[in-house]
């Protein structure tokens, strides 16, 4: 072999060297080698970047690859806090008979607050709603509140309201306090005139929500307008008076107001037998003094 064909023998060699100290250096860069020293010994000492530069490539910690069914763990406390913590309170309602849900009293009265709903609102002092026994067996409904009443707030508490007490408490033996009283219209017309059609319309959603409320066994009717307006009828209360009618399913007794009773005293012995008929039909015995109410009450 020439000196030319050395030559090139010895370049070829290099050339494979070379590419092979090349595939040796990329092999180390990719393992992170840094640099390179001479150890003692044959083989060369080499430092590499730290582990975890090297050991953790970014393709193995993705955000996605955390589990969903571990988020939920933090946020079931959250919920339970809410349910035990805050309680949720529901409209105020009172268990029913068969098991079912009313309206109480007090949800009325709120809805009433305030009531703008006919002109009597304007020139009332007080709205007079109801007073009594929210579960009482027997309501009585009067026609409107008259001056006292709008001044106290608070149904039949003039000479009218003491007569009807009587009946309450000297003929039936009931307290007062164990019935319910209301009327019709819940705000005094001026003058104490007659309640006119529009205001008892307005009026008469409440009334149906307070007799809902209560669920009373028996009504009485005290006066011509709140009997024919319960009664839905243009009869004369001296014909509605001591025969049975009804409202809403319930029982009614129409009878004389007791402030007509002031007026004419002979009437007593009519409303003292109307009474007898509500006493019988919820099974009382009461007072059987037939001249109970012949007087003024004291």
């Amino acid at each position: 072999m020439g000196d030319a064909g050395a030559r090139d023998e010895a370049q070829d060699d290099l050339a494979q060297l070379a590419a092979v100290a090349a595939g040796q250096l990329r092999g180390w860069q990719t393992a992170g080698v840094r640099r390179m020293t001479r150890g003692s010994g044959a083989e060369p000492a080499v430092e590499t970047s730290p582990p975890v530069e090297a050991a953790v490539p970014t393709t193995t910690v993705p955000v996605a690859a955390v589990p969903v069914t571990s988020v939920p763990v933090a946020a079931a406390p959250v919920a339970a806090t809410i349910a035990t913590d805050v309680p949720v309170t529901p409209p105020p309602v009172v268990p029913a008979a068969g098991g079912g849900e009313r309206e109480s009293l007090d949800a009325v009265a709120t809805a009433m607050d305030g009531c703008m709903r006919c002109a009597l609102g304007a020139t009332r002092t007080n709205l007079v709603f109801g007073v009594g026994n929210p579960r009482a067996d027997v309501v009585f409904v009067g026609e409107a509140p008259g001056r006292d009443e709008d001044l106290k707030g608070e149904p039949f508490v003039g000479r009218a309201g003491q007569l009807l007490t009587d009946i309450i408490e000297k003929g039936m033996k009931l307290p007062r306090a164990s019935v319910y009283i209301c009327n019709t219209v819940k705000c005094r017309p001026p003058e104490n005139r007659n309640p006119e059609a529009a205001e008892l319309a307005a009026c008469e959603p409440f009334l149906i929500r307070q007799l809902a409320a209560i669920r009373p066994r028996v009504i009485v009717a005290l006066g011509k307008f709140a009997a024919q307006s319960l009664c839905r009828s243009e009869a004369p209360i001296s014909r509605l008076r001591g025969n049975w009618h009804t409202y809403e399913g319930i029982k009614i007794m129409p009878t004389y107001h007791p402030a007509y009773l002031l007026r004419n005293p002979s009437a007593k012995r009519e409303v003292w037998e109307d009474i007898r008929l509500v006493m019988a039909e919820l099974g009382m015995s009461g007072n059987k003094n037939e001249d109970l109410l012949r007087g003024d009450p004291q």
